[in-house]
């Protein structure tokens, strides 16, 4: 199969959707690729690099699009909508639930969009979803990251030290939603030394979590009681609500945002999917932050794409063996693989996924 690798155009993204030893993978297995010039640059590998795994390196982006697969990082924008293809195979996080105007352009052009967020699989009676998880993983850890850094003063920040001194309390952390990226963010948060409270509908996941951080991490059912009792004293407030295919539900709205701090700090790492805090909007990396109500809020919806030596190989150890099954078999390997199957969105013209038809009943 012919599959392409774009690079990137979304705000500072560096991350690229193979790397040059993924490549050589699937070149030993009888593939093609072609690498947009450069796409793996902000990522640590050079055309050379790609070159030397067996790549054909492509300075036109239309070129790489009219391959059969095309594998990247990212949702198409709106400068790669006229570049989409019928009967191609699109390979991606997309976020559609958010998304209306890329889900329409989608369904209109013919392309068949496989989800990384949505791909699923069942485990312990439990649903999974593995190519979402290093990306979590790293997003609930720089959520801590990115707040500690915008609460500094300068930065318009309250000024607060998360650890705190002796003498000195440290900043109050809280969480919404112990998953991957809750799970997470807690565990940088304690490890910083910040008073953290974690909030989940799930009591089994409360107990959960409790093996894993004993008293260190304050647990709390999450009700609109204990909501409204705990975000007012934040210093910094992570929301990690994850509803896969769905907008996740307002939990913080805009009066209970208006009672914290002034300079506390908003990280909502759901913003891709809508974020449920009312005041937050997507903001990109280059400006990432805009304060409302006196709260700063960060909403960058792409926060892994800050690191991306680690992320893109963290994405590709996950990706790789549904690429390899993709381009094996085309779109016959979702007959054989429940967990990529789910994973479909959008298939020549008709809108699959059932969580985004909810979103878009009319489509």
């Amino acid at each position: 199969m012919e599959i392409g690798v774009p690079k990137e155009v979304k705000d500072q993204e560096f991350r690229v959707g193979l790397t040059p030893s993924s490549v050589r993978v699937l070149r030993d297995r009888g593939h093609q690729v072609w690498v947009e010039t450069g796409a793996g640059l902000g990522s640590g590998f050079t055309d050379a690099d790609y070159l030397q795994a067996g790549a054909v390196i492509e300075a036109s982006a239309a070129a790489i699009w009219k391959r059969e697969l095309i594998v990247k990082v990212k949702e198409p924008l709106e400068s790669e909508y006229p570049l989409l293809l019928s009967d191609q195979i699109l390979f991606t996080y997309l976020h559609l639930a958010a998304n209306r105007g890329l889900t329409e352009r989608l369904i209109a052009s013919g392309v068949s969009a496989i989800a990384y967020e949505s791909v699923e699989v069942e485990s312990n009676g439990r649903s999974q979803f593995p190519l979402l998880a290093p990306m979590s993983v790293i997003a609930g850890r720089l959520s801590v990251q990115f707040g500690a850094r915008f609460l500094e003063r300068q930065q318009g920040g309250r000024g607060v030290l998360l650890s705190g001194i002796p003498g000195v309390k440290p900043g109050k952390v809280v969480i919404l939603g112990g998953g991957v990226v809750g799970t997470e963010a807690a565990r940088i948060a304690v490890g910083m030394g910040a008073q953290v409270t974690l909030l989940d509908i799930n009591v089994d996941r409360l107990s959960e979590l409790e093996g894993i951080f004993g008293s260190r991490v304050e647990l709390l059912h999450s009700q609109s009681a204990a909501i409204a009792e705990t975000v007012p004293t934040a210093d910094l407030l992570i929301g990690a609500v994850l509803v896969p295919g769905k907008r996740p539900p307002t939990l913080v709205s805009r009066d209970l945002v208006r009672q914290m701090h002034p300079g506390s700090v908003i990280v909502d790492v759901a913003v891709d999917q809508g974020g449920c805090i009312e005041t937050l909007r997507a903001t990109s990396h280059t400006a990432p932050v805009y304060t409302e109500e006196g709260v700063v809020h960060y909403g960058v919806p792409n926060m892994p794409g800050a690191v991306p030596w680690t992320s893109t190989q963290a994405l590709n150890n996950s990706t790789l063996p549904f690429v390899v099954k993709l381009a094996n078999q085309g779109l016959e390997a979702l007959a054989s693989d429940a967990a990529l199957a789910k994973g479909l969105n959008v298939k020549r013209h008709s809108l699959i996924h059932p969580a985004v038809q909810q979103s878009f009943p009319d489509l």
